[in-house]
């Protein structure tokens, strides 16, 4: 039985793994640079990320000053790669020297590889508990 446990857990461990995300922050937001800016718009690279949605509000930051907080915006536009967001408030102006942030959605519980692994090793651990009873 403490066999079966041993294996259990590394298994968990060994599949987890590859879901560690060093380059995101803790909070799971996603940093862009910044590229262009406007009166009161700006535009920054998107990259292949398709959640990024018109609509969804963001922060711009400065990163030389410790991440203060320069404005707030919404996204209005995604156009293959390129966002164009507009500022909704702002502490000062946007540079290309900031930084915009977004939070990516929260995926269901369903959808995530953890629930369906911990399930899996749950089911395996009964049967292997059963046939250890029997």
């Amino acid at each position: 039985m403490r066999r079966l446990r041993w294996i259990a857990g590394l298994l968990l461990v060994a599949v987890g793994a590859p879901m560690a995300r060093g380059q995101l922050p803790r909070d799971g937001a996603v940093r862009f640079e910044v590229r262009e800016v406007a009166d009161s718009t700006f535009e920054f690279d998107g990259g292949a990320r398709r959640w990024i949605k018109p609509g969804q509000r963001g922060i711009a930051v400065d990163p030389r000053r410790r991440d203060v907080l320069v404005a707030r915006f919404e996204v209005l536009r995604v156009d293959d790669r390129n966002v164009t967001a507009l500022v909704t408030g702002q502490t000062s102006r946007v540079s290309t020297d900031h930084v915009a942030i977004l939070q990516p959605p929260t995926s269901r519980w369903y959808r995530a590889r953890l629930f369906w692994v911990g399930a899996a090793a749950g089911l395996a651990a009964a049967v292997a508990g059963d046939a250890v009873i029997r």
